[in-house]
């Protein structure tokens, strides 16, 4: 059963990434994959697994490393923190680290008012890096 709801987590936020435009962004030898996701999208089943509450005016933040090696990638687990912020207020992100197989993902879930821009800052080290990364994004959101 367990399996079954990663493979759905998994499933689930490939097709809302893919739905959100899943960008990345390159940091040396390091690609972070970044994604904003409605928890509506997810599973209440997956979701409760997770320890995601769904919401209409609630969001995760996916995050995932890939270093580039030879020809390819692979997954690197990193540390980060994080906070995100509208005009007014902001609030620390905390992250949950996801481990499917080879796959390594962090999430943080967050609350937004419909239409609201999020900005989001992220300083993140891949395991094996020598610096340490800053990430910005800004993010419109709806309530689905």
């Amino acid at each position: 059963m367990i399996r079954y709801l990663r493979y759905t987590l998994a499933l689930l936020l490939l097709v809302a990434l893919g739905a959100t435009a899943q960008q990345s962004e390159r940091f040396g030898p390091y690609e972070l994959h970044y994604s904003v996701v409605n928890t509506t999208f997810l599973d209440p089943r997956v979701a409760s697994t997770y320890g995601i509450t769904r919401g209409d005016n609630r969001a995760i933040l996916n995050l995932a490393v890939r270093e580039h090696v030879g020809e390819g990638t692979e997954p690197r687990s990193m540390q980060l923190q994080g906070n995100t912020r509208d005009l007014i207020t902001g609030q620390a992100l905390e992250f949950l680290e996801v481990r499917e197989g080879e796959a390594i993902y962090y999430l943080a879930e967050f609350r937004f008012i419909n239409e609201e821009w999020r900005f989001f800052t992220i300083d993140f080290r891949p395991e094996g890096a020598e610096e340490s990364y800053r990430f910005e994004l800004k993010h419109q959101l709806y309530e689905h």
